[in-house]
């Protein structure tokens, strides 16, 4: 049985055969380790001397943004990351200065720290990342993992954390900003609670949604709810709610409506495998990656991947996936034109291409112990709901 949360992020399938055998993972900080993988023709072009920094950032029970602020706040140093990492696993990734300077050997924080391992020419960049290695302790197994093989297809969906988690309305909120309800998006980020938040963050969504005064409000706040604060005390000026949501970091803002796109992905993916459509050998007139991740028309090459639109104002719509894309869209009583966001142009989308199925390498189960890398915008968790299949996902850490 597929869990609720699955579905409400638009992911209403399993592709493998193996049985539930449930499983938590995240339990302790130690139980979830994740490390990116750089080519080796970036690492070996790394300099002692000057250019652009690059640091080991090693971190746990923070995420990759919280750092970053911290390390800027703190040392006056501002950081670029080539990819966001959660608080609840233990990881390490690479960060790099955007300008060329003398900067620090060392940084330290509570929760982080970061040695600087040389410089480059130019920025590194996602194409010089391979993808991300990680090593997964599960416990509460009620069955042995070993009916799972490395010969398992899985589909490339987008995970929990791109949908907020504890609190999935990422994708809600953008579709709120697509479809022009700004009032409705703010509900979303400022009272929307969830059983899997905490208790305390659940309470001041409470006090939240009672229209207390938004100053008395501020005071109360955690650090961890800073854009819920922020919110707060533009609409203390001003009660727009299209100028509270301008007032969003615009990186967050593009991220709730990629947010809602993937979650259109999903259900794109979910509803063409109910179909039965072929997602794991590209065809004829399919667009394909190839190995090196570069898009194409199918050309009978065994490196090649099947790639799926992803949905924007002008996505391409000459694809065997265009008849499920316009039924979804129909279904939230939305066109292509609707990405293209009047209010908020800066932030609209006009489409893309995404692999159709995961590629993982090296996968190793060991009693408890799973072990993989993968490519580089996959997620841990999508193999790990194959292989445990959980009934309630976000219950067991995901």
């Amino acid at each position: 049985m597929i869990p609720q949360i699955d579905k409400e992020i638009g992911i209403s399938v399993y592709t493998t055969k193996s049985s539930s055998v449930q499983g938590k993972i995240k339990q302790n900080e130690n139980d979830f380790l994740v490390r990116e993988v750089l080519s080796e023709k970036i690492i070996s072009s790394f300099e002692n001397t000057s250019g652009h920094a690059v640091y080991l950032l090693k971190k746990s029970g923070i995420d990759t943004n919280h750092t970053l602020i911290d390390i800027e706040n703190r040392y006056g140093l501002v950081l670029k990351s080539l990819g966001l990492k959660d608080a609840n696993a233990k990881t390490e990734q690479y960060v790099y200065t955007y300008k060329k300077l003398n900067s620090l050997k060392q940084i330290q924080g509570k929760k982080y720290s970061a040695q600087r391992i040389g410089f480059v020419e130019k920025p590194i960049s996602k194409k010089d990342m391979l993808g991300n290695f990680f090593e997964i302790k599960v416990s509460g197994l009620t069955d042995s993992l070993s009916s799972f093989t490395k010969d398992e297809k899985i589909l490339n969906f987008f995970g929990y954390q791109r949908f907020g988690s504890k609190r999935p309305i990422t994708h809600l909120v953008g579709k709120s900003i697509i479809t022009g309800d700004y009032e409705k998006a703010l509900d979303y980020l400022l009272t929307f609670s969830s059983k899997h938040d905490s208790e305390r963050n659940n309470q001041f969504r409470k006090l939240i949604s009672e229209r207390k005064s938004e100053s008395e409000i501020i005071e109360l706040l955690p650090y961890s709810m800073d854009i819920e604060r922020n919110l707060l005390k533009q609409l203390s000026k001003d009660k727009d709610p299209k100028n509270a949501i301008r007032s969003i970091p615009l990186a967050l803002r593009r991220f709730y409506i990629q947010a809602y796109q993937s979650f259109l992905f999903n259900k794109t993916l979910s509803l063409a495998y109910e179909f039965e459509e072929e997602l794991f050998l590209p065809t004829t007139d399919d667009v394909c990656f190839d190995k090196n991740s570069i898009l194409g028309k199918f050309e009978n090459d065994p490196n090649q991947r099947l790639a799926i639109p992803l949905i924007g104002h002008s996505y391409y719509k000459k694809s065997r996936f265009d008849y499920y894309i316009k039924k979804i869209l129909d279904d939230e009583l939305l066109t292509p034109k609707d990405f293209f966001i009047k209010d908020f142009q800066e932030i609209s989308v006009d489409g893309g291409f995404r692999n159709a199925s995961i590629n993982y390498l090296n996968l190793n189960i060991n009693e408890n112990l799973i072990k993989f890398q993968l490519s580089r915008g996959s997620y841990a968790t999508i193999v790990l709901r194959e292989i445990l299949k959980p009934e309630n996902p976000l219950d067991c850490g995901f």
